[in-house]
């Protein structure tokens, strides 16, 4: 059995707390999860499509957009990886209808168990997904905000006190610390909030969401593969966490890393 298409982030689900996922290619939407033990290849078909626009590129910039997109598309905007520094509530913006759908929503500010204990920030539309996109084991929400400036703004006041990246190696191996209580940092965290961000905190939503990941077999020394290193990469798929494939000999794949280039999956 073969599929064929450009890659996209996976697509996730959620039943109870058990996370499953699909793998999007052009008109092929295969279910990643019931590939669990089954022999994979995933060849890298040495062309790469821009994720916005669709032509071709030689080089993939901001995973997966080409040069001209990613100075110019509204998705590669600078507060996309900098929410503090969003400007669309001050009417400043690429694309003002594309910032009012993604930046002028009500946000969340949350901490998530994620190969560690981390801050960050998604539309509330986005939970869970982000968090599941994050690979996070849990996760806690601590404020709504009217909008991504203000969220930023929350953010990169309380990574004084937390982190806000995702440590992808243990993230991967499942080494998230142990004995993380989330309802108590999140009260340190809301207790450190100045008065103007503090009007913001959820403090009655003390709900922890828990997500468990199809996963037969954990990494113990995980190497990420590199198409523009190696195009081929194959064996049994052992687990999925995040937007990462876990094959045996230790081999992972980030599939969003590689947006936009085309792959063509066999199943043995």
């Amino acid at each position: 059995m073969q599929y064929q298409g450009n890659l996209i982030k996976m697509s996730s689900k959620l039943d109870g707390d058990n996370v499953s996922y699909s793998l999007r290619l052009d008109e092929d939407e295969v279910d990643m999860t019931q590939m669990l033990g089954k022999s994979l290849t995933l060849t890298y078909q040495n062309k790469i499509n821009c994720i916005k626009c669709g032509k071709e590129t030689k080089k993939s910039f901001g995973q997966g957009f080409c040069y001209p997109c990613f100075t110019t598309a509204p998705e590669a905007s600078e507060c996309v990886l900098r929410p503090d520094r969003c400007k669309a509530h001050l009417g400043i913006s690429r694309d003002m209808a594309w910032s009012e759908d993604h930046c002028l929503k009500p946000h969340i500010v949350y901490l998530a168990v994620s190969g560690g204990l981390k801050v960050g920030i998604t539309r509330l539309s986005q939970v869970p997904t982000r968090w599941i996109d994050q690979g996070a084991e849990r996760a806690i929400r601590l404020c709504q905000v009217p909008n991504r400036h203000i969220a930023g703004v929350v953010e990169k006041f309380l990574m004084k006190l937390f982190g806000d990246k995702t440590n992808w190696k243990k993230m991967v191996t499942n080494e998230d610390l142990p004995g993380i209580d989330l309802p108590a940092e999140k009260e340190k965290a809301l207790d450190s909030l100045p008065p103007e961000l503090r009007q913001y905190a959820l403090f009655d939503d003390q709900e922890v969401f828990d997500f468990s990941y199809p996963v037969n077999q954990w990494p113990v020394n995980p190497s990420q593969h590199n198409f523009d290193k190696e195009m081929v990469i194959q064996g049994k798929l052992q687990g999925i966490r995040g937007q990462y494939l876990f094959f045996e000999g230790e081999k992972v794949l980030n599939v969003r890393r590689f947006s936009g280039y085309k792959i063509q999956l066999s199943v043995d």
